[in-house]
């Protein structure tokens, strides 16, 4: 039983990379990202509603007006990492924009765990941790090197869109501790990044989503709402059950494998972008570095 949960660690990290591939689809079908976003986000909230319902637990929805107002903000960070997937993997290729996400997620795991930031237990700095951080850095840095200047602010972005996820995982922490009910929890989380991405879709000077087209879309250009909900709800279940490091490290190791071999092949029509030495390369640094940063 507990290889099965370390095996559905890595395929719920292999699931955020088919996320952003399958809503590029989504984005080209209704023509704007923050539309195609919105729609994502309220599907997974939709399914996390059916799931909340049939498990019996929808009734800690009712203890929201009882908890920390900010215990409710961890849904801001979906919004700006699934937007952020939509314009970055076919701008920088599936590897590059992950590999982006990924450092952003160690490096702010980072500041959280040495700080004991959000009510996590603060954890003290190691040889292992430094090195750990280095070969991230060491790893993005000969993944990112084919991009030109152009791509800073790209850069800047992925990084940034990585950061929040961490954040987002200690105060979806904090809600669940109020509401014993990750499920609950999960679609909290997605409602409100629904009711967020809405505003800006409202605010914004975009056309609005054009529907028409959807249904000629691949069917698995809806897959980005359940891969959302699926990584969201086997993350608070996993983390439990082997460990908050563990669920870290095999979920981000999945989502790099998979954004690799997206560009590999050319998969869910994105760009075909071929392994070469110093691709492989980064990417075992990037693997070794979050393992050194997780376990050091």
């Amino acid at each position: 039983m507990y290889f099965a949960l370390l095996g559905s660690a890595l395929l719920v990290g292999c699931l955020l990379a088919v996320q952003a591939s399958a809503n590029l689809q989504l984005t080209k079908a209704v023509g704007t990202p923050y539309g195609a976003s919105t729609l994502q986000l309220g599907f997974a909230a939709a399914v996390l509603a059916v799931l909340a319902v049939a498990t019996g637990t929808i009734g800690a929805v009712a203890l929201v007006p009882d908890v920390e107002p900010w215990h409710l903000l961890g849904g801001l960070a979906s919004p700006l990492y699934i937007t952020s997937g939509i314009l970055l993997f076919p701008r920088l290729g599936a590897l590059a924009a992950v590999g982006l996400f990924v450092t952003g997620q160690m490096f702010a795991s980072l500041v959280l765990d040495l700080f004991g930031l959000l009510g996590l237990h603060q954890k003290p700095l190691s040889a292992g941790i430094v090195i750990g951080a280095v070969a991230v850095l060491a790893g993005i840095t000969v993944i990112a090197q084919p991009l030109k200047t152009r791509h800073v602010g790209w850069i800047g972005l992925g990084v940034v869109a990585g950061a929040v996820l961490p954040v987002q995982g200690a105060i979806n922490a904090q809600l669940r501790a109020d509401l014993h009910a990750p499920i609950a929890v999960a679609l909290i989380s997605f409602v409100v990044a629904t009711l967020a991405i809405a505003v800006v879709l409202l605010f914004n000077r975009t056309p609005p989503p054009n529907l028409a087209p959807l249904r000629d879309m691949p069917w698995w250009g809806w897959l980005g709402g359940g891969c959302a909900a699926a990584y969201v709800t086997a993350t608070f279940l996993l983390i439990p059950e082997i460990g908050a490091a563990t669920t870290v490290v095999l979920t981000v190791t999945g989502q790099q494998l998979a954004s690799a071999l997206i560009d590999h092949r050319g998969l869910f029509r994105m760009p075909r972008r071929p392994f070469t030495p110093a691709r492989v390369a980064g990417l075992s640094l990037l693997v070794a570095g979050s393992l050194l940063v997780q376990f050091g």
